[in-house]
């Protein structure tokens, strides 16, 4: 009897090795996050949001379960995009983007910050070519915005990015903006409100919903 006893206490042993590996585990990918976050964030050059956009794919590809490695790679696409000239290097950027987007939907298909920042990729597509890709990207851009803000209406990224879609579409048919800047000052108010259970979550709009606000009178 004492000899079978000993089966349950070696169980219970291993399960804790696992559980204390598991945390250790996910410390360090915590660590790693946490500064490539402020990283990318930092990056005042192409090469810079480059060497960060490639930490986030390495640190994807070892935690595959996670979805903020292949959003924060996408994130640094974009804005990498959105600094390029050329329009073929900018596509380039962006087709990038939507692939790191595509595994983030992979492993969390409702998280709205994902689906937002699938949004903004299609908003600097328009900007490659406004003419013949504003109809197309325009729509596509809106709709992943208000998808977003199905899955939280509380998101002020979604919210702040889909002011600037209101309020480009508003000027380019003349027509008001108040619609858009009434988006925006929810997006404002939500930027000052809104906490995110994640500590890893995305922080990064109000600059730009606030640069967008001197627009709106």
């Amino acid at each position: 009897m004492k000899t079978l006893n000993i089966v349950p206490v070696l169980v219970l042993i291993l399960v804790l090795a696992l559980t204390r590996l598991g945390l250790a585990n996910d410390g360090k990918y915590f660590e790693a996050m946490q500064k490539n976050i402020k990283a990318i964030y930092e990056a005042q050059t192409i090469e810079q949001l480059q060497a960060t956009v490639n930490a986030f794919e390495r640190i994807g590809s070892a935690e595959k379960d996670k979805w903020e490695p292949s959003y924060y790679a996408a994130y640094g696409y974009i804005i990498m995009a959105t600094r390029e000239q050329d329009g073929a290097k900018k596509d380039a950027y962006l087709d990038q983007a939507m692939k790191a987007i595509e595994k983030a939907k992979a492993v969390a298909p409702k998280e709205s910050e994902v689906i937002a920042l699938e949004g903004f990729a299609y908003m600097i597509r328009v900007t490659v070519d406004p003419a013949s890709r504003g109809q197309q990207y325009s729509g596509l851009s809106i709709q992943a915005y208000q998808k977003a803000l199905a899955f939280n209406g509380d998101n002020p990224r979604a919210l702040s990015l889909l002011a600037q879609m209101q309020y480009g579409t508003a000027q380019f048919f003349g027509s008001s903006t108040s619609e858009a800047c009434g988006t925006l000052q929810k997006a404002l108010e939500k930027f000052d409100s809104y906490k995110s259970e994640n500590a890893l979550a995305p922080q990064w709009g109000k600059q730009m919903a606030e640069k967008l606000k001197t627009n709106c009178k």
